[in-house]
């Protein structure tokens, strides 16, 4: 620069910007400490946490996902490792404490290898290589069955990691028994959806009430009181328009100039209401469930014939109605005939806790079926719903793919080991980043470790040595605060759920590592400044930075 030269001044004084090592620094004690705050929760004996808002609403879980997303999270980094938890739920249901726990951890390690100087691009390569390789083995060491034993430890695992009580088994055998029911096969290959399993939860008996309904539960009434309570060999029709005499597009006014011409109106909406209900009771049907609305005299009818009816059922209900039922749904009142009439051995209103709900239960061969979860609180029923989930959606997952991993952190302690090994076939400085990231995969069995109160190092130590023996399914053994087989505890993990946790990690970890600069971005750029312009836009950079 010419001496007397005035400084060029690219951004707006007083501009929140943090550049190079600090913006690294910044940006990886933020994701630690996100990890940090859900690290306790890992494993069947992690804590809970309890959430409160700004009205006093709770929230008791320990679910990594659950945990996040009610966080009250402002810093952007911490903000793209809540993304990870919701990414890893969204996409298998589980892992969402192990994805964030291992992001962390990666950026953790990376950090001592930047105060060696190493670069972050090199950081980010060696933990891309580590990722490929580690894929590679996960496959190579999976164990293949889909049977109800592996179904049932997979459900078992899932659940002994949440807050269920002591109902596991209980619960473990409920969600197989959905699995299975709803599990179709399309071009040899097994497909389980889980939203055909519909999880409905009313607070009140105790967790052992909750029960399986081989059909559905529709949370309505039957709409009229003179209708039967109970339908047995239902013939259930599935209607979508209303039953009701539709309004005219445009105003109408009928002028009676007669009185006596009152009454001969009347009966003419009457009759229209009679002939709705003689086709319905033409077709065969003894049950009609609406998505729509019934008028009250055709409800009288319909109450008459001893057809049991329910209202503004849900669409979504309604598509799993004819999954469950084999009924068709039907949009004109023409079309409702008996070939496309759904079967269920009972139809029956019932009283759960102060609502009156519709069961539909001994269907044939249900395509989708439903839970009821019961418990003291709101808060228990919550808890176990968001716990069902997960494990519906890993044993679903286990179903498809008909493999399994050890779980316990003996699957992280293998991987360990050869990660190793894989570090010195490598060479070149990005040895130091696949010697990083298999030093960070401990994180799991140590953190499960400590949170069963057992001394991490020793643990740690143990499964070192037992891996080397090559005793590859070993972990920690919750139990009995050891190591042991995880195979033989029955402790299993999807396979797809260990390598979407692991890639999501490695993703967002290089990701956050390659940022070196933070600078507050100007709000509504595109509104005051349409024409975009390079370099000229930096210009009116102002606040609107999250504090760090």
């Amino acid at each position: 620069m010419m001496s007397g030269q005035m400084p060029i001044l690219i951004l707006k004084e007083g501009t929140s910007r943090e550049q190079g090592k600090n913006a690294q620094k910044a940006n990886i004690e933020a994701a630690k400490a996100i990890a940090d705050a859900v690290r306790t929760t890992l494993g069947p004996k992690g804590m809970d946490k309890m959430l409160v808002d700004s009205i006093g609403d709770i929230v008791i879980s320990n679910d990594g996902a659950t945990i996040l997303k009610e966080m009250d999270v402002d810093h952007p980094t911490a903000k793209m490792i809540v993304e990870v938890a919701k990414s890893q739920d969204s996409s298998v249901g589980d892992g969402t404490t192990s994805a964030v726990i291992l992001a962390g951890e990666f950026l953790k390690q990376a950090e001592v290898l930047l105060d060696q100087g190493v670069h972050s691009t090199v950081i980010a390569n060696g933990y891309r290589l580590a990722m490929n390789e580690t894929k590679k083995l996960l496959d190579s060491i999976a164990l293949k069955s889909s049977d109800d034993n592996t179904l049932r430890n997979v459900a078992l695992t899932a659940l002994a990691g949440k807050n269920t009580g002591t109902s596991y088994d209980f619960l473990s055998d409920l969600v197989v028994k959905a699995v299975n029911a709803v599990a179709e096969e399309r071009n040899g290959k097994v497909v389980v959806d889980p939203s055909n399993i519909k999880v409905d939860k009313k607070n009140g008996g105790s967790v052992n009430d909750t029960q399986f309904i081989n059909g559905l539960i529709i949370d309505k009434e039957k709409v009229h009181a003179k209708m039967p309570s109970v339908v047995k060999d239902a013939k259930i029709g599935l209607i979508d328009s209303a039953l009701e005499i539709k309004k005219t597009e445009i105003e109408a006014k009928v002028q009676i100039t007669d009185p006596s011409r009152i009454q001969d109106f009347l009966g003419q909406e009457s009759e229209t209401f009679k002939k709705m209900v003689e086709k319905i009771k033409n077709s065969g049907a003894n049950v009609i469930l609406c998505q729509k609305g019934i008028d009250d005299l055709a409800q009288h009818y319909l109450a008459k014939d001893g057809i049991y009816a329910v209202r503004r059922v849900k669409k979504s209900d309604m598509e799993k109605l004819a999954k469950a039922t084999g009924a068709k749904i039907v949009t004109n009142l023409d079309d409702l005939s008996h070939s496309v009439l759904g079967k269920a051995e009972r139809v029956e209103e019932k009283k759960i806790g102060d609502d009156r709900m519709t069961f539909i239960t001994g269907c044939a061969n249900p395509k989708a079926v439903n839970i009821l979860i019961r418990g003291a609180t709101d808060h228990v029923v919550s808890e176990i719903e968001r716990s069902l989930n997960d494990a519906i959606r890993v044993v679903a997952i286990t179903k498809e793919d008909g493999s399994y991993l050890p779980g316990g952190g003996a699957i992280e302690s293998e991987l360990s080991m050869r990660m190793r090994n894989f570090a010195n076939s490598v060479g070149g400085r990005e040895q130091l980043a696949i010697e990083a990231f298999a030093k960070a995969l401990e994180i799991i069995p140590r953190t499960l470790a400590e949170n069963a109160g057992m001394d991490p190092i020793n643990t740690l130590i143990k499964l070192k040595a037992e891996h080397e023996k090559g005793h590859s399914s070993y972990g920690i053994s919750i139990a009995d605060n050891s190591v042991g087989d995880m195979t033989k505890a029955g402790v299993y993990d999807p396979v797809r759920v260990k390598k979407h946790a692991l890639e999501s990690a490695v993703e967002v970890s290089t990701m956050i590592l390659r940022i070196d600069d933070v600078i507050a971005s100007r709000k509504s750029s595109a509104s005051e400044n349409p024409a975009g312009g390079g370099m000229g836009g930096m210009g009116g950079m102002g606040g609107g930075m999250p504090p760090y």
